[in-house]
């Protein structure tokens, strides 16, 4: 299996979420974690996530008889690479999205299912903006998140950090002006 197939499936992408920060966690701390899924659908796609090089053993021990194993996230295989993402189809992207979004909504369900879930005082945001930009202008703008963003994403778990899953979803909702456009409003 491929990294863009490994990782564009909404449960391996929240095993990828749990285990982000350096965490080492069991397949039992991930069954913990992601309570609306089963206990057996969690520990095939972890076996498939270790398979296939995302995920590593970290310690393993004898417990009653059995072994545990933790697991931590392999962060140079936690990823789709440019040369990968060039190659997708616009099927894959589909898929991939499809994937994203269904994460989101899992991850939104379980956090309001939670009893302390408290939408105002954790600063909950899903804003949608529309927003008209030269090629300039968004990659600036995408730059501009990459620096905000990327100094926070080697935080480690602590008792004064709450993880937050954030997702920057960019595309454009209508097609880019031809130059039949541009030269008609001159």
């Amino acid at each position: 299996m491929d990294a863009f197939e490994l990782l564009a499936h909404p449960v391996r992408l929240r095993v990828v979420h749990a285990m982000r920060g350096g965490r080492e966690l069991t397949t039992a701390d991930l069954c913990d974690r992601i309570r609306d899924v089963s206990k057996a659908t969690v520990y095939r796609h972890v076996d498939l996530l270790a398979a296939g090089g995302v995920l590593e053993v970290a310690l393993e021990r004898r417990v009653r008889g059995a072994v545990e194993r933790r697991y931590r996230l392999r962060r140079d295989h936690a990823g789709i690479d440019a040369a990968t993402a060039n190659s997708l189809s616009l099927d894959d992207h589909r898929s991939a999205f499809a994937a994203a979004l269904a994460v989101l909504t899992a991850e939104f369900t379980a956090y309001l299912g939670r009893d302390t879930a408290d939408p105002v005082a954790d600063l909950v945001g899903y804003r949608q903006h529309a927003v008209w930009l030269s090629p300039g202008e968004l990659r600036g703008m995408m730059d501009g998140m990459r620096e905000a963003i990327a100094p926070h994403l080697a935080n480690e778990p602590s008792p004064d950090r709450t993880q937050y899953l954030i997702s920057p979803i960019l595309f454009p909702v209508e097609a880019p002006p031809t130059e039949t456009d541009t030269s008609s409003r001159s």
